[in-house]
């Protein structure tokens, strides 16, 4: 067997055991944006049968008030157990796995302006409402509209793995 089609079966077996991995925990993605000291600026929690809900990384925090946001700060040599700290704490559950998506990944997977979509419509287009008040847009919501509206190319994503803007971290 080449080692191309050795990597690819390598990354079938974890896609295969991420998604396996949720039905026990779920799994939280982070977008981490490498202009910002790779802030966390959004989150989702994954689950098999629940798929995505989205997280707001300045309404998450630990005992001590420090948000996901700033996990690099408040623990540059840990970041992501920080991370599921923050999650435990707030949310209840202990994500296993983290996910990191950066700016690159993000902009190969959802198109080149998919960082601005999401901004435009956080910003400008009504869905910067209350984060925790149900039935106002959030920007998860910004979130929602800009993947659609460009679409996912589904073939990035383990190219993206491959080059290391898509990361897998267990904790």
């Amino acid at each position: 067997m080449n080692k191309l089609g050795l990597i690819f079966i390598v990354i079938l077996v974890i896609i295969a055991g991420l998604l396996a991995s949720t039905i026990v925990s779920p799994v939280l993605i982070i977008a981490e944006d490498s202009g910002e000291d790779a802030s966390v600026d959004m989150a989702a929690k994954f689950t098999i049968l629940g798929g995505f809900d989205w997280v707001y990384p300045g309404s998450s925090h630990n005992a001590n008030g420090e948000t996901l946001h700033n996990i690099h700060l408040i623990s540059p040599n840990d970041p992501y157990h920080a991370a599921q700290d923050i999650i435990s704490y707030t949310y209840h559950y202990t994500p296993h796995i983290i996910i990191s998506v950066n700016n690159d990944a993000a902009e190969a997977i959802f198109g080149a302006n998919i960082v601005d979509l999401i901004r435009s419509n956080d910003a400008y287009n009504g869905y910067a409402g209350n984060q925790n008040v149900p039935g106002t847009m959030s920007r998860g919501d910004a979130m929602d509209t800009a993947m659609n509206q460009n679409g996912m190319n589904v073939f990035q994503i383990p190219i993206q793995i491959l080059l290391g803007n898509i990361r897998f971290i267990f904790v």
